[in-house]
């Protein structure tokens, strides 16, 4: 059997599933997006495509800023209501019992029940067709104590991380390797 071929779409899966804080603490809102990614490393970039007839657009571009906060198996039906929800309609963070936690360098809450929130300023928001692309420099990322390991190091493994693929939503898997493992020499016994 061969490859089916199908119109040009979107499916580059799975992404994450996340959502975005954005406004201010005293007047906040959550926009579930999946359309996120990493751009750059040095510094250290990473993008949100967000339609502009969505309710968080104009805080976003207003403000240039946002927090993309991490989700996971216990945030999946959060996650969901959040992005079919509007938010000049209903307190998403209330009405999810979700609560606003303070950031270090932006004005935007975060959600205290994700595990990691990042921080993020607006660099640069191209117009691209059905969605606007925000890049933004990363300010700070902020992880829950519980998922940092002996070593300081933030295990990934401990949060049950979701992704959306195809119109649903997944949980991570197990670690299959580890970056260079493929190439790595193995010990002598």
């Amino acid at each position: 059997m061969g490859k089916i071929t199908w119109k040009p779409g979107t499916f580059l899966y799975p992404i994450p599933a996340v959502m975005v804080s954005c406004g201010t603490i005293e007047k906040s809102n959550i926009i579930t997006v999946a359309w996120t990614g990493i751009i750059n490393t040095n510094p250290a970039m990473v993008y949100i495509s967000v339609r502009p007839t969505r309710y968080s657009y104009n805080l976003i571009k207003e403000q240039g800023e946002f927090v993309i906060n991490l989700t996971t198996n216990e945030l999946v039906k959060a996650t969901d209501w959040c992005g079919v929800k509007s938010g000049k309609d209903v307190d998403k963070f209330k009405e999810m019992n979700l609560h606003k936690e303070k950031a270090n360098f932006v004005k935007c809450p975060m959600i205290k029940e994700s595990p990691v929130s990042v921080e993020c300023k607006v660099k640069e928001i191209r117009e691209l067709g059905s969605h606007t692309m925000f890049i933004a420099e990363v300010l700070a990322i902020n992880s829950d104590e519980k998922y940092i390991d002996e070593k300081g190091a933030f295990d990934i493994s401990k949060c049950n991380l979701i992704s959306y693929a195809n119109g649903g939503y997944y949980t991570m898997g197990k670690k299959l390797g580890k970056f260079g493992f493929s190439v790595k020499k193995k010990k002598k016994r």
